[in-house]
């Protein structure tokens, strides 16, 4: 069985058992719940499409860890003008583990 449901604006195709990386930070063990489900699939190929969610279905997670994401730099330069700015910064990340799908 499988989902695709939508969190903090991306869509994820889930399974039980698959690990999702999430924004934010999270506290490891905690259980999470996913309300808009757009698609839920069977293995023996039935699908259930939602406008725009499937009505009564969920998908439930738990919070593996939470650590942060690679190192991202921004360099600004304007040629000839002496003029250069680096920036840069890490994302807070949570990684969750499917658990079940509820269809």
């Amino acid at each position: 069985m499988f989902a695709v449901i939508q969190a903090q604006g991306h869509q994820f195709r889930v399974e039980p058992g698959v690990e999702i990386e999430l924004d934010g930070t999270g506290e490891a063990g905690a259980s999470v719940s996913f309300d808009k489900v757009l698609l839920v699939g069977t293995d023996g190929g039935d699908v259930m499409t939602g406008t725009p969610t499937v009505a009564g279905a969920k998908v439930v997670g738990v919070v593996v860890d939470a650590h942060r994401g690679p190192k991202v730099r921004i360099f600004k330069k304007k040629r000839r003008k002496q003029y250069r700015r680096t920036a840069g910064h890490r994302s807070a990340l949570t990684r969750v583990r499917i658990t079940e799908i509820v269809a």
